[in-house]
């Protein structure tokens, strides 16, 4: 696990110096060595985290004559048999770590070599011969990587703010980034907050030669239904055996491992796998609240108690969000996930004990575990409902107002009744929004509604993988939408940063291709049957996991926000939301935050969600924009 940056440039030089601060910047990525390659007009950088091979395994790498030079973030988990073949085939190596595969497999396949790997990887490789460039992001995305084409330079790095290093990529605002935001509380790719930057989608790979960019996708999940499962016993052992599996190759690690531990169906399936595979006890970490609704530690005790696990705790409280200027710090661009703030204090406990660890991510995008997905397929069930009725019932619903809670029923009839009247994809994009498209008009103010006029992504995030599924059945749409936006997203940048922050390396049994393929294939019925999600996982983790974890309801992994700005952090948005500074960027109407805020305060409307995500929008502006370069911020800067 590592961070990797570097500069391309057709007319010169790349200065040493330079990709020396791009590393350093991400230091917290790889703390153990530094790996710097400069060759005329190529400079490649990497921070490593050494996982596998502390000896040698030092980056970048190259094959044995030196005509090919690799960096990689992330972890090959099938490099042992990889190796066997490559050997095989005559090449030599001079470490044992996984990076070397990568070279080799160049060698003999090019840009092919990324179907070969099974892992979470972000890599460049330098072929010296062709003065060519190849990226890859793994099929999922759980390895980040952005770049940069300007001028005849190219830039690329783990993180925005390596590539930011160069005063010659300007940090404009991409304000239709900003829009889509506000509706989905991260950056979607290929978009970044910056207009100069993008991301690599996942499952694709770039190639710069001569100065042109070249992207291509490599993989796709397919949810065209397997027909050789006769019974649900038989695809209970399908799922128990691909787990295991899938849980085996990342259990390969020269350092200490651990879980972290939930108590919900996923991490409980992930610990429960490696105390199977493992001779000694896991090492299991959780988070608790002091606000019951949201604690789940007495679960996760229950499953570490029965699976004899090494089990560590740590309780998050308000005062915890003293770590937000170093959240926005990390995270380097506009993200509202919540969720960050106790993974980013799990990492933390985590790494004082190991430094990788399992974690239950993607089960819900496997096998529907969401409730919006059940929501979202009883408005599918009521699209017989005339759309004038239903438009009809919005407007008396709208006159009512909003319920006080996300999960009240009139909040839900809301949702809902605005949901019958739209196209399938745009009910989805209603549904998972932040600030729908009547929050954001009421919010905008109208220099920046002039500015996003004929120039919105936001609209096309859901619909575009939504048109592009092979799913025939509607659950299975909607998971191949999330797998293609959410999860890479949200979900795994949530996780790789508040990790890395802290030099934690984290893998995901559940997110191994492979197993996903398989779940994806499963019927559609199995997963999802009214209000009954995650079906199939649950009957094949019965004989491992108790009824009392597997039926109980799903909790997430959130904080109490809505309490806390009700409470012992009621001051902090508006003191920065309404701060003169905040309001002279001329964004947005300060009459709609105010009332955000009120609402909120007075318990009409539980609008914490929305007043966070502009609070994470406001310290990224002055962190990032206003500062004359992108430096760690202190509290003062809040």
């Amino acid at each position: 696990m590592c961070g990797i940056a570097g500069k391309l440039s057709l007319d010169r030089a790349v200065d040493p110096e330079l990709i020396e601060r791009m590393c350093e910047v991400v230091a917290h990525r790889g703390p153990d060595s530094r790996g710097i390659f400069c060759d005329g007009g190529i400079g490649i950088g990497v921070q490593r985290l050494a996982i596998i091979d502390l000896e040698t395994g030092d980056q970048p790498i190259a094959n044995e004559d030196g005509s090919v030079v690799v960096v990689q973030n992330g972890e090959i988990y099938n490099y042992r048999e990889l190796r066997r073949e490559l050997e095989g085939r005559g090449h030599r190596f001079s470490t044992t770590s996984d990076t070397e595969v990568i070279v080799h497999l160049y060698e003999d396949h090019g840009d092919a070599c990324v179907d070969h790997l099974r892992g979470m990887f972000a890599l460049a490789v330098w072929d010296r011969r062709r003065r060519r460039l190849l990226l890859a992001r793994d099929r999922i995305g759980k390895k980040p990587l952005f770049y940069a084409a300007r001028n005849g330079s190219f830039w690329f790095a783990s993180e925005a703010k390596s590539i930011l290093q160069d005063a010659e990529v300007p940090r404009d605002v991409d304000l239709d980034a900003i829009d889509c935001f506000l509706q989905f509380h991260h950056v979607p790719h290929p978009k970044s907050a910056f207009a100069e930057l993008r991301k690599l989608p996942p499952a694709h790979v770039l190639s710069w030669e001569a100065g042109r960019i070249e992207l291509r996708r490599y993989w796709k999940l397919s949810y065209s239904p397997d027909e050789r499962y006769r019974s649900e016993d038989e695809m209970g052992e399908r799922i128990r055996a691909e787990l295991l599996e899938a849980t085996r190759l990342r259990l390969r690690s020269d350092v200490p491992l651990g879980a972290f531990l939930s108590g919900g169906v996923d991490s409980s399936a992930v610990v429960a796998a490696m105390a199977r595979l493992s001779s000694n006890p896991v090492k299991t970490f959780s988070i608790g609240f002091d606000v019951e609704s949201f604690d789940e530690t007495v679960h996760a005790r229950r499953i570490a108690d029965l699976f004899g696990t090494e089990h560590h705790e740590f309780r998050v409280e308000p005062d915890a969000m003293e770590v937000l200027p170093r959240l926005v710090w990390h995270y380097g661009e506009p993200f509202a996930d919540q969720s960050a703030i106790p993974s980013l204090h799990l990492a933390e406990l985590t790494r004082r004990h190991v430094t990788v660890a399992l974690n239950g991510d993607g089960g819900d995008e496997d096998f529907a575990g969401y409730p919006r997905y059940a929501a979202n397929a009883l408005m599918n069930r009521l699209d017989w409902v005339p759309s004038w009725l239903a438009r009809g019932a919005a407007w008396g619903l709208d006159r009512l107002g909003p319920g006080p809670r996300p999960r009240s029923p009139r909040t839900r009839l809301r949702k809902l009744a605005h949901g019958l009247s739209l196209a399938p994809y745009d009910r989805y994009a209603m549904w998972v929004a932040y600030f729908t498209e009547r929050d954001r008009a009421e919010l905008y103010s109208p220099e920046l509604r002039a500015s996003l006029r004929g120039n919105r992504t936001a609209p096309s995030v859901i619909k575009t993988p939504w048109v592009q599924s092979d799913a025939t059945a509607y659950v299975d749409r909607l998971l191949d939408v999330d797998v293609n936006t959410n999860l890479p997203g949200d979900l795994l940048v949530k996780m790789d940063i508040a990790t890395m922050a802290h030099s934690l390396e984290v893998r995901s049994p559940l997110l191994d291709h492979r197993f996903m393929e398989v779940a994806a294939r499963l019927p559609a019925a199995t997963k999802l049957t009214g209000r009954r999600t995650k079906l199939a996982f649950k009957r094949a983790m019965r004989p491992w996991i108790p009824d009392e974890i597997l039926d109980r309801r799903k909790m997430g992994f959130g904080v109490p926000l809505a309490e806390w700005f009700r409470g012992p952090l009621r001051d902090l948005p508006e003191e920065i939301l309404l701060d003169t500074r905040s309001l002279e960027r001329g964004y947005f109407r300060e009459r709609a935050i105010r009332d955000l805020i009120d609402r909120h305060q007075r318990g009409a409307e539980d609008t914490s969600n929305r007043i966070w995500a502009l609070l994470q929008l406001e310290l990224w502006m002055r962190t990032y924009v206003d500062a004359e370069r992108p430096q760690q911020v202190a509290m003062s800067a809040v």
